[in-house]
């Protein structure tokens, strides 16, 4: 992909969060999908939410005894997190350049996250970053949405179409990319995993992936600094 057609889906991934964040946020409230993320966290612990959104992973986290920061680069949906969780820390940045020091975090959340960072240049940028605020032998906890297992049948039908797209030249995105729609909102980017790509992604970051599996439409990874 070409870094300015990348540039332009990181801007307009903000956009369509910021044009969709009630409705985005009114569906937001499950955890049944990151319940089970609760086992690495300890107490004490200070923990970044990168791409935190309205705040869903506090459900499961605000009960412990940690030092919560959530971060976004999606205004309103910061704004919402902030009415929603008034007693902890969100604010808006650059989730590609994060506003901390080295060796900062004990742990990272990224929850379906990285799924929306275009090309394969600013994946890594992502997860570099979150690598050099992570003290040493800290975790970095992601999920992204598995290829093999799409949502429903226009997702996939969207990703096949662009993939033929590609193939004939008439499409600027990546393999396994697809713009899905949000009522008549929005035309969100994705990237869909599939788990050996992201393994070796975030391999290739540095990190020392310790786990890695799926569930019916997630991948999820836990990696060591």
């Amino acid at each position: 992909m070409e870094r300015s057609f990348a540039e332009y889906l990181l801007r307009k991934t903000k956009e369509d969060y910021n044009k969709i964040s009630e409705d985005y946020a009114r569906t937001r409230h499950f955890t049944w999908d990151i319940e089970n993320l609760v086992q690495y966290v300890s107490s004490g612990e200070k923990i970044l939410d990168l791409g935190c959104g309205s705040g869903r992973l506090l459900e499961i986290l605000k009960d412990r005894n940690i030092s919560y920061f959530g971060i976004d680069g999606s205004e309103n949906l910061i704004e919402i997190a902030k009415r929603n969780y008034p007693d902890f820390k969100f604010q808006v940045t650059d989730v590609l350049s994060l506003p901390f020091p080295n060796n900062f975090f004990d742990k990272i959340f990224s929850i379906r996250v990285l799924m929306h960072v275009p090309s394969k240049e600013f994946q890594l940028q992502f997860l570099k970053e979150a690598k050099r605020v992570l003290k040493p032998g800290g975790l970095l906890i992601l999920t992204a949405w598995y290829l093999w297992k799409l949502r429903s049948k226009i997702n996939f039908l969207l990703m096949v179409k662009n993939a033929f797209l590609k193939i004939i030249g008439k499409s600027k995105l990546d393999f396994g990319d697809a713009l899905i729609p949000w009522d008549k909102k929005a035309m969100r980017y994705y990237h869909y995993f599939t788990k050996r790509e992201l393994k070796k992604l975030v391999e290739e970051s540095d990190f020392e992936v310790k786990e890695i599996w799926t569930t019916p439409y997630d991948l999820y990874l836990v990696a060591e600094k």
